[in-house]
């Protein structure tokens, strides 16, 4: 908590000088661009996180590269930190802001500015929404591949900050994999072009270190996107299992058997029953779980995959369903993309990681995250990328319950542990943020820590970028930031 604090009262400066900044940014954006009132700042305060000591200052709403470095060249003038924000649908507390930093948003910044079918890239502002690209492109028998389950809201500046990924992830791979180039607006205010549209770009990889950099290193202005053609056929299975054992045992089994699908998703008895009372995609109530598998490509070798899946989830005991039409499939998918909605109806909150364990290790840890929440008194539902060992237990409860949050924190804490020990990774997609900033130091050395936070100072040396996330104290540039030396320690 050591960073939080500094950061809090670096936040509580002299109002003269707040306001100064206010005006500044006035000037340069014009009024209907910043919005300093209590409403906007308390909504961009928070994500979609269950963080809640986010402070925001002015929220800015620059529509092209311009005026995001008149943000930030006002923001560095007047001491104040940056934090670049999308949709909000962040699930670490990473685009939570600290300290009363110049909010920068980029949901203005919305348009397709080009895309290039012959060569397969589109050129974008960070602002366009993932399902939108998509469906801008389908036409063109493209499409987008990275496709989490908040592709309906999420943004591509988002998905370039987290790294995200999505159920189609497995064997395509997650945002870095489609990401080409990025033009990005640095601390000092510089424009800068990482990575390029050449097969193999000279020098190193910054555009492979700002993917997946959570907004501490610079704001993305312009992102070039790999385009992925629509396959030919698709086959959707529905796999159910008396047992979770069988399930994952499945899982195993096919990736054992030289298949990489497209989809290969697992959800409990509980996540299904929420499912169906949610949207009806007729999913089987009485399955302790369910595969969704789905096969693409040309169509001989799709009809093979699919009866190799079926083969194997027989083997293990499986009942099989696969979509007659296009409409069934979507239905089955509306099913697995809306398992975090439809957790509302059980209870108004959740709180979830996304831990990555070994595909063999499945089993005993999905067993140990029972125990650990059936001690502590609460309810899981599990739903996750099984292709790939990418877990999304999801703690539901009700914090207005007294001790409720306390609860559920622990049990949090507990489930990544578990993670961590059978050689697990803290994140698959959502990113660190605060939440897991501090549990950093069980994945990575102290050695590792601070040669992460050189890669930060190499981009940001003033740390004015989204400060005091992803890296823990001491290693946090927050705690020896030339920035509030120069400022006496106060930012505002």
């Amino acid at each position: 908590m050591a960073v939080l604090e500094k950061l809090r009262k670096r936040g509580a400066g002299p109002a003269g000088t707040r306001d100064r900044c206010v005006a500044d940014l006035v000037a340069a954006l014009g009024a209907e661009r910043v919005h300093n009132d209590g409403a906007a700042r308390l909504l961009a305060s928070t994500d979609a996180s269950i963080f809640e000591g986010g402070v925001a200052g002015p929220v800015c709403f620059p529509d092209s590269t311009a005026q995001v470095q008149a943000c930030v060249r006002i923001a560095s003038a007047h001491h104040r930190p940056v934090v670049a924000r999308g949709a909000g649908s962040g699930l670490t507390g990473a685009a939570a802001p600290l300290g009363e930093p110049v909010v920068v948003a980029t949901t203005r910044m919305n348009r397709i500015l080009e895309v290039d079918g012959a060569n397969r890239v589109a050129w974008v502002q960070p602002g366009v929404i993932n399902l939108d690209l998509s469906n801008h492109l389908s036409p063109m028998g493209l499409h987008f591949a990275p496709d989490p389950s908040s592709q309906p809201v999420c943004t591509i500046g988002g998905n370039v900050a987290n790294n995200s990924g999505g159920p189609h992830c497995l064997a395509l791979g997650v945002t870095s994999a489609h990401v080409l180039a990025i033009e990005v607006v640095l601390s000092d205010g510089r424009v800068v072009m990482l990575g390029g549209l050449d097969a193999e770009p000279s020098g190193y990889d910054l555009r492979g270190a700002f993917v997946g950099g959570e907004g501490m290193l610079g704001i993305a202005t312009r992102v070039a996107v790999r385009l992925t053609p629509n396959p030919a056929a698709v086959r959707t299975l529905l796999l159910s299992f008396s047992d979770v054992e069988s399930a994952a045992a499945t899982v195993g089994a096919i990736i054992a058997a030289g298949l990489v699908p497209a989809a290969l998703e697992m959800m409990d008895q509980q996540c299904v029953e929420a499912v169906e009372d949610f949207c009806h995609a007729g999913y089987p109530r009485d399955a302790a779980a369910v595969l969704l598998v789905e096969v693409d490509g040309m169509p001989g070798g799709v009809e093979a995959q699919a009866a190799k899946v079926e083969e194997i989830g027989r083997g293990h005991g499986a009942g099989i369903r696969v979509a007659a039409d296009e409409q069934e499939r979507q239905l089955l998918w509306k099913g697995r993309k809306s398992a975090f909605g439809a957790i509302a109806r059980i209870k108004p909150d959740y709180y979830l990681h996304d831990t990555v364990v070994p595909r063999g290790r499945l089993v005993e840890v999905l067993q140990r995250i029972y125990e650990i929440v059936d001690r502590h008194g609460l309810l899981v539902l599990n739903v996750f990328h099984a292709g790939d060992g990418n877990l999304h237990p999801i703690i539901a409860y009700d914090s207005r319950e007294e001790g409720m949050s306390e609860k559920v924190r622990e049990a949090g804490r507990e489930i990544i542990s578990v993670s961590m020990e059978v050689g697990g990774v803290l994140s698959g997609e959502h990113g660190i943020g605060v939440e897991k900033r501090d549990f950093m130091p069980l994945m990575f050395s102290n050695t590792d820590l601070d040669h992460q936070a050189r890669l930060k100072s190499a981009f940001d040396p003033v740390c004015m970028m989204n400060p005091g996330k992803v890296l823990p104290s001491p290693h946090s540039c927050a705690d020896i930031s030339e920035l509030s030396r120069a400022s006496g320690d106060v930012w505002g």
